[in-house]
């Protein structure tokens, strides 16, 4: 094959991508609706039986978190079940662990029972007695711990609000403006459902993460919609959706990756729950920026011949 042949092969295919887009974009916009549309029935559902949105650690509900320094592995499941029929209360455990030696050096068991209810029902269970110099004890009041939640609340819905106000200065246009906003909804409902779906419990950690995957959210959706918004004139509408998904999909792939990575490697558990959550957001950015805000993008542009 001669290199002329070569270009017309290449540009052949280029040709077919082209065209399989623009047959079933509309079907890729449906996938991104449908995991928003499954994210909030799910957490609908969720609040129907739990009354509340998400699985709330100690942090926001009040309650005590007790550290044990271990020599050696516990059984985790068999002491929360012990402890959640000793305390009658929801408990929750988690292990911290050390990556080069390869084992447990300390069993995090969080609870809403009282501190020293809590610390006798432990040492019955291990069968020693809980000192400063083996375990560490951290109390959270209930009403603190609620407020505080009600606050990052609203913390997080003022930023989705003011996110949304500077996305339509920016446009100055409807639906582009909006793609963007339904999006970074996706990303967050979407994380927010799977963390639900795990029984992944959500501290004060986790709604800073919340926070923070706005602003992963909305940058790459930006940069879409302005390559294909307000330069339309440099180059044909899939030629800027293509230019866009390379520098979009390296910048979110990579941010993916450095999370993703992170969580396995770190043992600060405030660390692992912000990055998984980001993990989440970042995974769903990829279905909501490219199959569904790049979709919502190319029909707008069809239909308002801004080709």
């Amino acid at each position: 094959m001669n290199g002329k042949e070569k270009v017309e092969e290449k540009e052949k295919r280029k040709f077919d991508v082209s065209s399989w887009y623009d047959r079933n974009y509309k079907k890729l916009l449906f996938l991104s609706l449908a995991l928003l549309f499954a994210s909030v029935i799910y957490i609908a559902v969720f609040y129907f039986f739990h009354h509340d949105f998400m699985h709330k650690d100690v942090s926001l509900t009040g309650g005590t978190s007790i550290t044990v320094y271990v020599e050696k592995p516990i059984n985790t499941r068999e002491l929360e079940n012990f402890l959640e029929k000793e305390l009658n209360k929801p408990t929750s455990i988690r292990t911290l662990q050390d990556i080069t030696a390869r084992k447990t050096i300390a069993v995090v068991i969080e609870t809403t029972a009282d501190s020293e209810e809590a610390k006798r029902a432990i040492e019955k269970f291990l069968g020693f007695e809980l000192t400063q110099e083996n375990s560490s004890i951290e109390i959270s009041g209930p009403t603190l711990s609620k407020s505080f939640y009600k606050q990052l609340i609203i913390a997080v819905i003022l930023a989705f609000f003011f996110m949304a106000i500077v996305v339509f200065i920016i446009f100055r246009t409807a639906i582009p403006s909006l793609a963007v906003i339904l999006a970074a909804l996706t990303d967050l409902l979407g994380s927010l459902a799977l963390c639900n779906a795990l029984n992944f419990r959500i501290g004060t950690a986790g709604i800073a993460a919340f926070l923070m995957l706005i602003g992963y959210s909305v940058d790459t959706d930006i940069m879409l919609t302005t390559k294909v918004i307000k330069r339309r004139g440099e180059s044909a509408l899939n030629e800027r959706l293509a230019s866009a998904a390379k520098t979009g999909l390296s910048m979110t792939l990579t941010s993916f990756v450095a999370v993703l990575a992170a969580y396995f490697i770190v043992q600060s558990t405030v660390l692992k729950q912000i990055f998984f959550i980001l993990s989440a957001g970042l995974f769903f950015d990829l279905i909501s920026t490219w199959f569904g805000n790049a979709s919502i993008l190319k029909w707008y542009c069809e239909k308002k011949g801004l080709k």
